[in-house]
């Protein structure tokens, strides 16, 4: 009898690592810091990650039959990370568990009005900027639709994006908000 390899990752895991890059790399565009006055913490710096995953989990739930476990597969993969980089902060066990737990409760938060203000809700979309993105800044109106916008025109080209490359893990974002770049429909990469 032959033992299944459980030291072989999964073809989706291969997939979700490659996404789950994708979208750390684009959350940590200077633009959204520099320009967007997203505060460079490591607060801001976890709702730009949670911003991004939800956007790509939103389109893997498009289709969910699928790509379900390669959504999940996302969703393993960061909250693996964040644990591992509470880790290395220095967290204890007991400290990093908790953690984890009230950063899972807030992005399932973040996904329920992010999609509501994706969904035609801009008011909320941008209260919701304001109090999860922004936390204890005062951004300028400026800056919180310049976010807002942004989300939207990256779940219009995520929309686009053919569920073979999702399940490759091809997923390319445009560019972020940048002072010296017009916010455009297709962006730079379109």
């Amino acid at each position: 009898m032959k033992l299944p390899n459980i030291l072989t990752p999964k073809p989706f895991e291969k997939a979700a690592r490659k996404i789950y890059i994708s979208l750390v790399e684009q959350a940590r565009q200077p633009g959204f810091y520099l320009f967007c006055g997203v505060p460079d913490t490591p607060d801001g710096r976890f709702d730009m990650i949670m911003l991004h995953a939800f956007l790509v989990l939103r389109r893997l739930k498009r289709d969910h039959d699928r790509t379900a476990d390669l959504g999940q597969a996302v969703f393993d993969l960061m909250f693996a990370d964040m644990d591992q980089n509470l880790r290395e902060m220095g967290i204890g066990d007991i400290g990093v568990g908790l953690r984890i737990k009230a950063m899972a409760s807030a992005f399932y938060g973040r996904i329920s009005v992010y999609d509501e203000g994706l969904d035609g809700a801009q008011g909320k979309l941008s209260e919701a900027l304001r109090r999860n993105l922004f936390r204890k800044t005062e951004p300028d109106s400026t800056q919180v639709s310049t976010i807002a916008d942004y989300m939207g025109r990256e779940a219009k080209r995520l929309d686009k994006l053919n569920v073979e490359d999702l399940i490759d893990g091809k997923v390319v974002f445009g560019p972020a908000p940048d002072v010296n770049e017009p916010e455009t429909e297709e962006g730079n990469n379109g």
